[in-house]
């Protein structure tokens, strides 16, 4: 028997610890990690069944030159086209001769008693 929540796929709650917004089923939030009931199966769920999308890029500042300040922006759109949730997710500044690496992941977790085309891979 399975402790984690039978919501609706999608359904949305807010962690505790550090507020973001997280699947409802999630035993562990995806930002801070820290695990939201207790869930012998959690650490399992906790990793995607498919990271269908990572991009990894890097900015650096020239060694001269005043500092750059920066958003990260965050676009989710439909299959139409139209923009569903538009987030800036952190914002900083470069000085000279520094750099930041930026990451965007898309994880994708299935339930685990999905029947879907995904299982098993």
């Amino acid at each position: 028997m399975s402790t984690a929540r039978q919501g609706a796929p999608g359904a949305v709650r807010t962690c505790p610890h550090c507020r973001a917004a997280i699947l409802e089923s999630a035993s562990v939030c995806p930002a801070c990690r820290h695990h939201l009931r207790f869930d012998p199966g959690a650490a399992e769920r906790a990793i995607p069944s498919a990271v269908p999308l990572r991009v990894e890029g890097t900015v650096r500042h020239p060694a001269v030159g005043g500092a750059w300040e920066y958003s990260v922006m965050l676009s989710i759109k439909n299959e139409r086209g139209e923009e569903v949730s538009r987030q800036v997710v952190g914002v900083g500044a470069l000085g000279p001769a520094e750099k930041r690496t930026f990451t965007l992941a898309v994880e994708v977790f299935e339930p685990p008693d999905a029947k879907g085309p995904a299982k098993g891979r």
